[in-house]
């Protein structure tokens, strides 16, 4: 932890917290070193710097401090401040639901590419921030949407979301299909696929369990979604998976005998159909 003083420049803050950040191996050092500081400050990071002889207070120093041991102790800075940017917009996070990755956001362009703009269903399986199925209806707002997970917790989580944004859908507890009413047109699935033996950032450690990892070699659960997804999927839908790319091959096949076809894939998303 940074030595305490009576008050520290901004630079300097900056400067020692990247230091112990790199130090730990850490490569994103200063960015989250100026994102801890720029969050405790309530200020931008544009704003250090241009404010590097600025003092940081004693009680700056303490929240500072804490936020900095956090993350040295490999804590993902969206949990420290709070929220995560996706596709625009900022979504609330906490340790109860994944982090929102970049890669996610493939998944609403491609909604995009196969949305008509007529009213439809869409139904997003393991929601977690919500951070898929708030955007798609943010993003098309004639879809009906329900958002779904077996957390109570990750619920929560995106019901904030929902009301933060402003976006209209309705959020159900359900193990993957167990109690959802009805059929879809769309359906979304970040369901877990990392198998617990794979190589992972440290970080992973202070996400969910319930929502990282899966049996047999990270399939296990989105089989047991697949298995179900005829019923639920409209003639002419789309269900789009994300998964690892090496897993691309065993859920299309998989799909398949349960009588989907594969649409298309990019890096970490499959889409399968229903004629």
């Amino acid at each position: 932890m940074i030595k305490k003083s009576s008050s520290t420049p901004v630079r300097v803050w900056l400067r020692d917290a990247a230091e112990l950040l790199a130090s730990a191996g850490i490569p994103t050092a200063l960015l989250d070193a100026e994102i801890i500081l720029a969050h405790t400050l309530r200020k931008s990071r544009t704003w250090l710097h241009a404010h590097g002889e600025d003092e940081v207070l004693p009680r700056e120093l303490e929240i500072a401090g804490a936020r900095l041991d956090l993350r040295l102790d490999r804590t993902p800075i969206a949990y420290i401040v709070g929220h995560k940017w996706f596709y625009g917009r900022m979504f609330k996070v906490t340790p109860s639901v994944l982090i929102p990755r970049p890669e996610s956001e493939t998944i609403i362009t491609l909604l995009a590419k196969y949305h008509d703009g007529s009213p439809k269903r869409l139904i997003d399986i393991g929601t977690g921030s919500g951070c898929l199925g708030i955007t798609a209806k943010l993003e098309h707002p004639e879809l009906t949407v329900i958002l779904t997970d077996v957390d109570k917790k990750a619920l929560a989580v995106a019901d904030d979301n929902a009301m933060t944004l402003g976006a209209d859908v309705r959020t159900l507890e359900s193990d993957l299909f167990a109690v959802v009413p009805g059929t879809f047109d769309y359906i979304i699935a970040n369901l877990p696929y990392v198998d617990t033996s794979w190589e992972r950032s440290p970080e992973t450690n202070a996400e969910p369990p319930l929502a990282l990892f899966a049996e047999n070699g990270g399939l296990a659960i989105i089989n047991d979604f697949l298995l179900d997804l005829p019923s639920k999927l409209m003639s002419g839908g789309v269900a789009f998976i994300e998964a690892d790319p090496e897993q691309h091959a065993m859920i299309v096949d998989t799909a398949k005998t349960h009588g989907l076809i594969h649409l298309e894939s990019t890096d970490y998303t499959v889409m399968v159909g229903k004629r």
